[in-house]
């Protein structure tokens, strides 16, 4: 192939776009993102805090081509490159910190829907163990035999 056929960024804008993506994902785990803009209301102060995930993952190939034995006046054909990357920054409120006269508390936020999905989860697994042990309780030969 000759270098005209060549469609492969050069090494780089590869290079430059990996670190654009790092620096944004650092950029999500600033302190700034955990901690809200505070809040003033009298003489009481409100600072919301969030939990904030970051995952990322990155992945290059590349590829080649052999001739053909069985036609040797075909020329030599192949090539192949490729890569991908992705990622996900989640975030989600978890306390509310009070800086008040009386003091500084901090309350937790509560999620219902994850108390629920935990509760249905743990649900099933009782129940999926107790069906193991009863039906591993009737496929025992019994003794009197």
């Amino acid at each position: 192939m000759t270098d005209e056929m060549n469609t492969n960024p050069p090494v780089e804008a590869g290079l430059e776009m990996y670190q654009n993506t790092i620096e944004e994902f650092l950029a999500a785990a600033d302190v700034r993102v955990v901690y809200g803009e505070p809040i003033v209301h009298d003489d009481t102060m409100i600072i919301p805090t969030a939990e904030v995930l970051c995952g990322l993952g990155f992945g290059v190939g590349s590829g080649s081509g052999t001739s053909s034995d069985e036609k040797p006046d075909k020329p030599s054909q192949g090539s192949g490159s490729g890569g991908g990357g992705g990622g996900r920054i989640l975030s989600r409120p978890v306390a509310v910190i009070v800086a008040s006269p009386e003091g500084v508390r901090v309350e937790p936020v509560v999620d219902i829907t994850k108390i629920g999905l935990a509760a249905l989860t743990a649900l099933g697994f009782m129940v999926g163990m107790m069906f193991r042990m009863s039906s591993r309780r009737h496929a025992l030969p019994s003794s009197e035999e």
